[in-house]
Parts: C-alpha cells; sequence; structure tokens
C-alpha cells in the first residue's frame, strides 16, 4: 500500500488505534511534511510570478500613459507638425526651440521604457510589450529632423539605449 494512503488510514483509524497524543502530532507533522510543504512552495512560486507579472504591466501601462500625455503635447503644438513624416520647414527660432523640447521629452520617455522593458532574452509577452515601444521609436525615427537631432538628443543617455535607437533610426 503507497505510503500517503497508509499515513490517510492511520489519521482515520486514531481513536480506534489506541495512539497517544504524542504519535497522533507525530502523524500529523507527517501529513503536513509530505502534502503540505510542498503545496506551500508552489502556491509561493505561483503568487511570486503572478505578482511579477503584475508588476510588468503596471510599468507598461505606467509607460504608455506617459506617451497619451506626450501626444498631447504633441497636439498642442500643430504649428510644428509632428506627425508628419516629413521635415517640417520655414521654423522659427522659438518653434525650432519647442521642437527640441518635444523631441527631448520623447528621447527620454523612450530611454525610460528601454531600460524598464528591454532585456535580452525576453517570455512572448515581454516580447509584445517591447514591440509596441519598438514601432514608436521606429516611426519618430522615420521623420528626418527628428533623426537629424539624435546626436544632441542622445546626449548623456545610456549607451546601449543611444546605440539601440541610432540602429532604429539607421534602418528607416
Amino acid at each position: 500500500m503507497p505510503k500517503h494512503i497508509e499515513v490517510v488510514r492511520r489519521v482515520l483509524l486514531i481513536k480506534n488505534d489506541g495512539m497517544n497524543a504524542m504519535e497522533t502530532w507525530e502523524l500529523l507533522s507527517y501529513i503536513v511534511t509530505v502534502f503540505g510543504l510542498p503545496l506551500a512552495i508552489v502556491v509561493f512560486f505561483y503568487d511570486q510570478r503572478k505578482e511579477r507579472n503584475n508588476e510588468e504591466e503596471e510599468v507598461y501601462q505606467l509607460l504608455s500613459d506617459n506617451y497619451q500625455d506626450f501626444l498631447k503635447v504633441a497636439l498642442d503644438n500643430p504649428d510644428l507638425k509632428l506627425f508628419s513624416e516629413e521635415e517640417t520647414q520655414s521654423l522659427t527660432d522659438e518653434q525650432r526651440e519647442r521642437m527640441i523640447i518635444i523631441f527631448s521629452m520623447l528621447v527620454s520617455l523612450f530611454e525610460r521604457a528601454y531600460l524598464l522593458l528591454y532585456e535580452e532574452d525576453m517570455s512572448i509577452k515581454q516580447q509584445r510589450r517591447w514591440r509596441s515601444w519598438e514601432d514608436y521609436m521606429y516611426e519618430w525615427c522615420q521623420r528626418a529632423d527628428f533623426r537629424a537631432s539624435l546626436p544632441v538628443l542622445l546626449r548623456g543617455e545610456d549607451p546601449d539605449f543611444a546605440r539601440y535607437l541610432k540602429q532604429l533610426a539607421v534602418g528607416t
């Protein structure tokens, strides 16, 4: 008879067997050890993984909210024509300054996304999240004036991120 079935049988027969309290506690400790401890370990790791996934999702959502806020800033500056793929021509000094500031905000957001989301070995879910940011970066790198501003915008940024964004810009 398997050991775990024997343990259960012994627990059910405690009163009829004449086991004393010490034997009963010893038997119950075996049950906890055999079943409870492995179950607790499994539940612990499951909860840890679930918490990690929730944290990653929260980070992604916060970054997405920040990008939406950035898009509002871009919409508030229609004279800069930021949603056009072509370089905006004939900008005044004030407009050029606003554009550089807006591009700086964007590069800062991209760097934050890179540092928080990008990894060499990503799960499928992580890859899906990262690809959406990669798409945003690629779209902006298609703008000639954004690409032309990258040397200034990437000064002082994370070297790995700067290299990554430059490679995206070259690929456009």
